[in-house]
């Protein structure tokens, strides 16, 4: 049996007729660049994430840029950030002048560790020197952000949210006694998004969306977007050209509406994978650890909550890349997300950055692997997989 990792054509199957509207829609509009496509999607996204404000840019990568800049972070200055995501991450913080420093990550949840940071920040003299924190929330599930936001404000520096992989994912948080779901990107100064077509709110191409609970953030990124031009050919900063396309912003303007259904699919998923390890003794052997959605008790019992929304599905095994060449030779779509954590990178090599140890976020680069999750994936697909695992191990 042949399954992808992921299966766009499936996807844009259920949804097509609704997809080529809104795309002929705006091409006969000749409003290409920013426009009505861009404010709509911009409210929908703001509203989705309870936030006062979206601004629509390129990518995620540019959202994280164009929103370091926006915060004067630039030369010599350091954020703090984890050593095991996509290079973007990283890459946002050295293209301003800025120096990552990494913090390990949790084993568990794979995001970084707040205990770890509160550590590092200790050392009084790193702490004056920092900037901002940049947590990312990865593969679909929250950092632990209610102490990321006290340290962070107690330091009096801004929180940027790498929400890339977890549009609609929610964490838990007590105010006033009462427990709360935030949004993710809607919990620091701003949170950034990645519409890569692999996204579970993918487009057709390159996209990324900034949010904030600051309108006059929200005005600075505006002006940053389209090189600093506060009139025209009246310059206030430097900025880019960092603008989201009306066709993409109109494809993703009908995807938003199906996201959540998306989401209850991909966790369906999860939970199916979960069951067939454990029938299949590869939990209870060591032979896998499948994921853990730590804030799932959180929610009540028949809640429809987006505590994890599974952006990717990840394991960790015993003789990960046997096991991956394995089953790709099978047809079998699996990938490693990420085999070379940041602070290995050959091009930080020579930055104090690249100087550290970090257990955790080298270990499950060397152990983890990620298995199809997309909403179309069907449950004769799973148990093919996780049988074909078992016999992997078993043989």
């Amino acid at each position: 049996m042949k399954i992808p990792l992921l299966d766009l054509k499936a996807q844009l199957d259920t949804i097509r007729d609704e997809i080529m509207a809104a795309v002929t829609a705006t091409v006969d509009s000749s409003c290409y660049i920013m426009g009505p496509q861009i404010e709509q999607f911009e409210k929908n996204v703001a509203a989705y994430c309870r936030t006062q404000a979206a601004v629509g840019v390129s990518s995620g990568t540019d959202a994280l840029l164009a929103s370091l800049m926006a915060l004067g972070v630039g030369r010599d200055d350091l954020v703090l950030t984890t050593p095991y995501t996509f290079f973007a991450t990283m890459g946002s913080i050295l293209r301003v002048g800025a120096q990552p420093v990494f913090v390990d990550i949790d084993p568990v949840t794979y995001n970084i560790d707040p205990d770890k940071v509160a550590a590092l920040l200790s050392d009084s003299s790193l702490a004056a020197k920092l900037k901002a924190i940049l947590p990312v929330h990865l593969f679909g599930q929250c950092a632990d952000m209610a102490p990321l936001l006290k340290m962070a404000a107690d330091l009096d520096i801004p929180v940027v949210e790498d929400a890339a992989q977890a549009i609609g994912a929610v964490y838990p948080m007590k105010v006033e006694g009462a427990l709360e779901w935030h949004k993710a990107g809607s919990m620091g100064r701003c949170g950034c998004f990645s519409f890569f077509p692999s996204k579970n709110l993918g487009g057709m191409g390159d996209g990324g969306m900034i949010v904030t609970n600051s309108e006059k953030f929200a005005a600075d990124l505006r002006i940053i977007r389209v090189h600093g031009d506060i009139s025209k050919y009246d310059h206030s900063v430097v900025g880019g050209n960092f603008r989201l396309d009306a066709i993409q912003a109109a494809v993703l303007n009908v995807k938003l509406q199906h996201l959540h259904k998306w989401h209850a699919a991909r966790r369906q998923n999860a939970t199916l994978y979960n069951a067939l390890f454990k029938e299949a003794g590869l939990v209870e052997g060591g032979y896998v650890a499948t994921p853990e959605a730590v804030y799932q008790e959180q929610a009540v019992a028949g809640d429809d909550v987006d505590y994890h929304i599974y952006n990717q599905y990840v394991i960790r095994v015993k003789n990960r890349n046997a096991l991956r060449d394995y089953l790709l030779e099978q047809s079998i779509g699996v990938a490693v997300y990420y085999p070379i954590p940041l602070h290995k990178q050959k091009c930080i090599s020579g930055l104090k950055a690249s100087r550290v140890c970090l257990p955790e976020a080298e270990k499950a680069a060397e152990e983890t692997l990620a298995l199809p999750i997309y909403p179309e994936l069907t449950s004769e697909m799973q148990e093919f997989l996780v049988e074909r695992i078992r016999a992997f191990y078993k043989k």
